[in-house]
């Protein structure tokens, strides 16, 4: 719910920020995403790993949050103290400021991801739920307020130097909001910190740092690349379009934040690998009727969304994108051989074969090509990733995945996706025909288990 409010704001953003300052947007908050991943440094995962020892559940938790809190406290000390040299370098030099809100964002996101853990694995959904809501309900009011209500001059008093520090301001409001909804678990954390269980969750966690790191250049280097590699406009319209194409990341986000915490307790389960298996496939395939969707609406979601029609010039990566989420969240499925197994190296291979791709392919024909490139690039990383995992998954950790059937509806989607496009130009009723072509056949060849779900 909180990104789907995020999103539901992206038309707001779109009308008040022109595309240029939109790009400005689009790459700060890339950095942010990347910053993010080094500051937990994979603690979350490994927090949920080693609190199933019975023995470790209170120390992980504490032991946990006190390392993050360091890490992000030297962090935020850096960044106040050489926010000057640091924006210039950056290429932020008429909005110094932005950098000092982007290290108090940071660091307040960081020190509340073991708490957010913590409820997450004492399942604790509500109050997961009420503290996110609220603080980015706290986040939505003020950016409301900012662009519709306070004056400008006002803003320019506060010290808002233009529209797009708007949000920036808005975020740093709904983080400390988090930080102080979150006090009551904060206060749970004892000033202790295991020495000889930080030694073995590091050696668990930086794998998967380094591997959520390559995540995070997948995901975002196109945004700060294009940011310096062509025209400002272009590479505001790409951010602008490509938050459309968020409604898949918002389908794959949700499930993953509630899958994390099962795939683990399963591990020791004699029945784990089908269960692995049957949760991946359905995913596989519900999240296909989703993307289809997506793809099929586009002719009308643009219009709600993308309210400035001069962002329109980048639609055509929106189909792209959307597939390319379905890739990763296939990818996230079958990487649970390598967590369970406790080989996360693995994981760290994985993801950086896919950032090299991303770097390596934008650094060759991004210049050349135009933001295109960045669409297609995604779409390569992400699903070579997803291959890449399943065949060394089967080799390691071998699940009985139906993988010819998932392949199947996969290529299916890509093909229809192309007719929507190429032949009938997202058309609203000619697209929505062949999702519903796409769904009753999905949902034909399943018909044994929904009408043993029914019967339930």
């Amino acid at each position: 719910m909180p990104r789907v409010i995020t999103f539901v704001l992206n038309p707001l953003y779109i009308h008040y920020i022109d595309r240029e300052a939109f790009s400005v947007f689009s790459s700060l908050y890339s950095w942010i995403a990347l910053v993010n991943v080094m500051l937990t440094f994979g603690f979350e995962t490994s927090f949920f790993r080693f609190s199933t020892e019975k023995e470790n559940e209170k120390k992980a938790f504490d032991t946990s949050f006190w390392f993050i809190f360091g890490l992000a406290t030297v962090f935020l000390i850096s960044i106040l103290a050489f926010s000057t040299p640091l924006s210039v370098i950056l290429d932020y030099a008429k909005n110094p400021e932005f950098l000092r809100w982007f290290a108090m964002i940071a660091f307040l996101d960081a020190i509340c991801v073991i708490p957010f853990a913590w409820l997450r694995f004492h399942n604790m959904p509500i109050k997961y739920s009420v503290i996110r809501i609220t603080s980015i309900l706290i986040q939505t009011v003020s950016v409301i307020a900012l662009f519709i209500f306070v004056p400008k001059s006002t803003s320019e008093k506060l010290g808002l130097d233009g529209q797009v520090s708007y949000p920036f301001i808005s975020n740093l409001l709904g983080s400390l909001a988090t930080f102080l909804l979150l006090l009551p678990i904060i206060i749970k954390v004892k000033f202790r910190f295991s020495k000889e269980l930080f030694s073995r969750m590091i050696k668990y966690s930086w794998p998967i740092m380094i591997a959520g790191l390559a995540f995070q250049v997948n995901e975002n280097y196109d945004k700060i690349t294009q940011y310096y590699n062509i025209s400002k406009a272009d590479a505001g319209a790409y951010g602008g379009c490509y938050k459309l194409a968020v409604l898949m990341t918002l389908f794959v986000t949700a499930y993953r934040m509630g899958i994390e915490p099962y795939f683990f307790k399963q591990m020791n389960s004699e029945n784990a690998k089908n269960n692995y298996a049957k949760v991946t496939e359905y995913f596989s395939f519900f999240a296909s009727i989703v993307a289809m969707g997506i793809i099929a609406n586009i002719s009308w979601l643009k219009v709600i969304f993308i309210t400035d029609h001069s962002y329109w010039t980048a639609m055509d990566i929106v189909p792209i994108i959307v597939i390319a989420n379905l890739c990763f969240g296939i990818y996230y499925n079958l990487s649970t051989w390598y967590k369970v197994t406790d080989r996360t190296h693995f994981g760290t291979l994985i993801s950086w074969f896919g950032a090299g791709v991303t770097i390596a392919l934008h650094l060759l024909f991004l210049q050349k090509y135009g933001f295109m490139v960045s669409a297609w690039v995604t779409f390569i990383a992400y699903f070579l990733m997803m291959v890449l995992s399943y065949f060394l998954g089967q080799k390691y950790y071998p699940i009985p995945y139906r993988i010819k059937k998932i392949s199947f509806f996969l290529v299916l989607l890509m093909f229809f996706s192309f007719i929507s496009v190429k032949y009938f130009n997202y058309n609203f009723w000619l697209s929505n025909v062949l999702f519903l072509i796409y769904s009753g056949i999905l949902l034909y060849s399943e018909k044994q288990f929904i009408l043993s779900k029914i019967k339930r």
